[in-house]
């Protein structure tokens, strides 16, 4: 058994010959080929390790925790200021400035009407004041000239040298030139009263809107008629747009007068619109209208919203639930994500917090979804940052930058 292991020990033994022929200087080439290698791994390394993914992200929000419904009722969302804009004077439209969804500030110019007629009396009207301040300042001269005149006969009549008569006569002039100028005085008043009526009539051949909202409604044309009151049959309009106050908007409800015992003022509701079913949106009840309808036996309820969203529009339909009891801010506080900012890693929630430009990996407790959104029991604070999209695979720590 030696022997065999000594034979096998010899095969492993170098040929002097071969060891000869080996190139000179091979071992500085393999040292250089293995440290140019490590180099070009640190490279890559580097490179990678700069190279971000992509994301998106969402603000971690909270909601109120679910209470029980005392009443379910319907109603439609109404605006509490709505107007339907007229001219304050009869007359032929000639440029309408609005247009259907158009966002208008107050006293913004909405249709202007013809003011031919209106520029016309207001001309005259300047005239005429024009001409009462002329004869006034006629007046004026006369009356200095009268004061005159009666000053030098009253010199004369001391020293006899006039008649009484004569003194009367000039006296009489002063006092009837005052009278005149008192009433010249008047007359310009008037005419300048006159003057800024037709002024007036002007201007109220520009329709403006008498509050900031949107137009939701166009009801006339250039060379339509309209008048603030129905007028002309069919073919005059009364109004030329309307306009909603969209921070006005509110949901109104009609109660059954058995059920109104259990709504208050201030009590807390959900509204789920129509349109969006899977939206609830939180409210409150701002009014109980004191009276009832004999022919429905219903009560009219005002909710408003906690806060408004563009999607709210005017005449939609919505439902709404009156909650049980006033919000328990200390312990109704829960956390809500969008549904596709959750990740699993095997059977445990996860999700990715955007953290000083890294995604840091976070373990999480679920609770019941809400439409898109899931509740989060442990593991975020308000005000947090998610990821919801990535454009690569995501690690702890690794460097994103937000998409645009």
């Amino acid at each position: 058994m030696l022997i065999i292991m000594e034979r096998d020990l010899s095969k492993l033994s170098i040929d002097p010959a071969a060891r000869e022929r080996a190139p000179r200087g091979s071992g500085p080439v393999v040292v250089a080929i293995l440290a140019a290698a490590v180099i070009i791994a640190v490279a890559l390394a580097v490179i990678f390790g700069r190279r971000s993914t992509e994301v998106r992200v969402t603000s971690v929000g909270e909601a109120g925790a679910a209470q029980t419904a005392v009443l379910n009722a319907s109603g439609y969302v109404t605006p509490r200021r709505r107007a339907t804009v007229s001219a304050k004077v009869t007359g032929k439209i000639k440029d309408v400035l609005i247009d259907e969804g158009m966002h208008v500030a107050a006293g913004q110019v909405l249709a202007r009407l013809d003011d031919t007629d209106a520029l016309a009396a207001l001309r005259a009207a300047e005239a005429g004041h024009a001409v009462a301040k002329a004869a006034l300042e006629d007046l004026k001269v006369r009356l200095a000239n009268a004061q005159r005149t009666f000053e030098r006969n009253r010199e004369l009549r001391a020293r006899e040298l006039v008649s009484v008569e004569a003194l009367d006569n000039a006296e009489t002039a002063v006092a009837s030139y005052e009278a005149q100028l008192a009433l010249a005085e008047e007359q310009v008043t008037a005419a300048q009263r006159t003057a800024e009526i037709s002024r007036q009539n002007v201007d109220n051949c520009v329709v403006r809107a008498p509050f900031a909202g949107i137009i939701v409604s166009k009801d006339a044309q250039p060379g339509e008629m309209v008048s603030p009151i129905s007028a002309g049959g069919g073919f005059t309009r009364t109004g030329i747009a309307t306009i909603v106050d969209m921070r006005s908007l509110e949901i109104e409800v009609d109660v059954n007068e058995s059920y109104i015992a259990r709504v208050t003022s201030g009590q807390r509701v959900e509204a789920v619109l129509d349109a969006y079913p899977d939206w609830r949106i939180p409210s409150k009840v701002r009014t109980v209208i004191p009276t009832a309808d004999r022919q429905k036996a219903t009560v009219k309820v005002r909710i408003t919203f906690d806060e408004l969203d563009p999607r709210i529009l005017p005449d939609m339909g919505v439902k709404v639930s009156f909650l049980e009891g006033a919000r328990d801010t200390a312990s109704a506080v829960i956390i809500l994500v969008p549904r596709d900012a959750v990740r699993r890693d095997g059977d445990k929630p996860i999700v990715f917090v955007l953290k000083d430009a890294h995604a840091e990996r976070r373990a999480v407790q679920t609770g019941r979804e809400r439409g898109p959104d899931i509740e989060i029991t442990a593991g975020l604070r308000s005000g947090e940052q998610v990821v919801t999209w990535a454009s690569g695979e995501l690690r702890d720590g690794v460097r994103v930058t937000l998409k645009k």
